[in-house]
């Protein structure tokens, strides 16, 4: 039986600028096929027909206000805005911290500033779509996915690069 890491700590890089103690959290991208159902002659039930992948996007939230990030609102790049966050994930069984890097590239579309009430707690999430993500774990790429120049990296196996090599050839 096991313990699982869990995330002990956290802070965030936006356009190479550090954020520690004021980054609350990070929701990482939800990583999906894009499917359509396909059924031919003969048979028996329809089957997923993988149709490359789903937009991604992934949220930050802020302790409270930054103006920085404000500031990065509607630019007109599709990856002007560039964030590493690095986690550190442990398992309370005496075994070494695992170093965790997320490197997103997109932009804000929202910026949620939620309620503000003197002496309440202030939080601002970051909605963020994403053109990249690259997941590092303990220095070595789990996944790599760039929309835009058509990689899809997933265990060191480039998932698409037979599709790339037969388009751009």
């Amino acid at each position: 039986m096991g313990i699982p890491k869990k995330l002990k700590n956290l802070n965030a890089h936006v356009d190479g600028r550090g954020y520690l103690g004021e980054v609350a959290e990070f929701e990482e991208p939800s990583l999906a096929i894009a499917t359509e159902d396909y059924r031919g002659g003969g048979m028996v039930g329809p089957i997923k027909i993988d149709m490359g992948l789903e937009a991604m996007e992934a949220k930050l939230k802020m302790g409270g206000h930054v103006a920085a990030l404000i500031r990065k609102f509607g630019t007109t790049q599709v990856d002007g805005v560039r964030v590493r966050l690095t986690g550190a994930f442990q398992a309370d069984d005496g075994s070494a911290a695992e170093a965790v890097e997320c490197y997103i590239g997109g932009r804000f579309t929202e910026i949620s500033t939620g309620t503000a009430k003197p002496g309440d707690d202030t939080e601002h999430e970051f909605t963020c779509p994403l053109s990249y993500y690259r997941r590092v774990v303990n220095g070595r790429t789990e996944v790599e996915i760039d929309m835009i120049a058509g990689r899809f990296l997933v265990d060191g196996i480039d998932r698409y690069a037979e599709i790339m090599d037969i388009i751009t050839n």
